[in-house]
């Protein structure tokens, strides 16, 4: 019998309507379009608004585009995993919510917290649970609101981000097709430099950290961005040398999209040229685990069967890592 692989089978994306531009932004804070452009390449983020909107308002619409493309009912579906920093709730789970609003009855699901890496290390959980030949349909998701938790009076954070989220399918393949390899790694010394202060059980809410604005992502910047070009880079390169493949074999790299430099660094480190990475960083910022498969979404009629692709992240904790695929359809 053939080895079984997790095989990419549908995507599904979503990204709100309201637009928050780089001009916008100089209203707010002390910033202007030029040092946003030519820092991060960012030139304008989605953002969901509405009183009562979590981020499984745009998780649903992306899952619900995935179940029509591949023509199945949402309660076909065996299981849903959504990497996320910002759910609904701290508890239920986000995909308990997402699977009880599209119907999906018959899934069993959970959150994974691992900032923009989440996509990847959520992408490689329910690989192995297709692997396993236990589950026929899992859904992947990464999805962040993160105006949720971005301080719009610091300029630092409040012009990288934005909301969006992305699904993929998984199902069986016999053809080798779909998930090859993955290198994921964390360093949690990295949380000093890349958290949420309060919320959690070391320092829960209350009026002193509502009131020291600590519920709001924090970043030092120059340090995230020294480890995230290092880190991204070197895992990248390490996945090719692993399977014995150089950047021509691959036919896109599929990066975080947290800095354009940091793309530009790993695709040189992979030795790819430009046109064979996908970038939509300069329209929807910085959306943490969504950035990935909005990425998916947004090049899915490029993608030809028996692409290679890299899927490469860094977050916050660290996290980071890339994940090998060979596309299926």
């Amino acid at each position: 019998m053939n080895k079984i692989t997790a095989a990419i089978t549908a995507v599904g994306g979503f990204v709100p309507e309201d637009r928050l531009t780089n001009f916008d932004l100089e209203k707010m804070v002390d910033t202007n379009d030029e040092w946003i452009r030519t820092r991060t390449g960012i030139s304008e983020r989605r953002i969901l608004k509405g009183e009562g909107k979590g981020v499984s308002e745009m998780i649903v619409p992306a899952v619900l585009e995935l179940c029509k493309k591949r023509g199945m009912d949402p309660a076909e579906i065996d299981c849903m995993i959504v990497a996320t920093v910002t759910p609904d709730m701290v508890f239920p789970a986000t995909a308990n919510i997402v699977c009880d609003k599209i119907g999906a009855v018959n899934a069993w699901g959970y959150d994974m917290s691992a900032a923009c890496s989440g996509f990847l290390f959520a992408l490689t959980t329910g690989a192995t649970y297709i692997e396993s030949g236990r589950y026929k349909k899992v859904v992947v998701v990464g999805a962040d609101k993160m105006s949720a938790i971005i301080d719009y009076t610091d300029r630092n954070t409040c012009v990288i981000f934005g909301d969006g989220a992305g699904a993929v399918l998984l199902e069986p393949n016999t053809d080798g097709y779909g998930v090859l390899d993955s290198i994921l790694k964390t360093d949690g010394s990295g949380r000093h430099y890349l958290n949420m202060k309060a919320g959690g059980s070391a320092h829960p809410a209350s009026i002193e950290t509502v009131t020291n604005r600590e519920h709001f992502a924090y970043q030092e910047g120059k340090t995230v961005f020294k480890f995230a070009v290092k880190g991204m880079a070197d895992v990248s390169a390490e996945l090719l040398e692993r399977n014995n493949l150089k950047g021509d074999d691959i036919a896109w790299l599929v990066p975080h999209q947290a800095n354009l430099r940091i793309i530009d660094a790993t695709a040189e480190r992979m030795g790819l040229p430009k046109e064979k990475v996908m970038i939509n960083i300069q329209r929807f910022g910085n959306t943490t685990a969504a950035t990935i498969p909005l990425c998916l979404w947004e090049w899915e009629k490029q993608l030809k069967k028996d692409d290679k692709l890299v899927l490469a992240a860094f977050g916050g904790g660290f996290t980071w890592g890339a994940t090998l695929i060979r596309w299926a359809y």
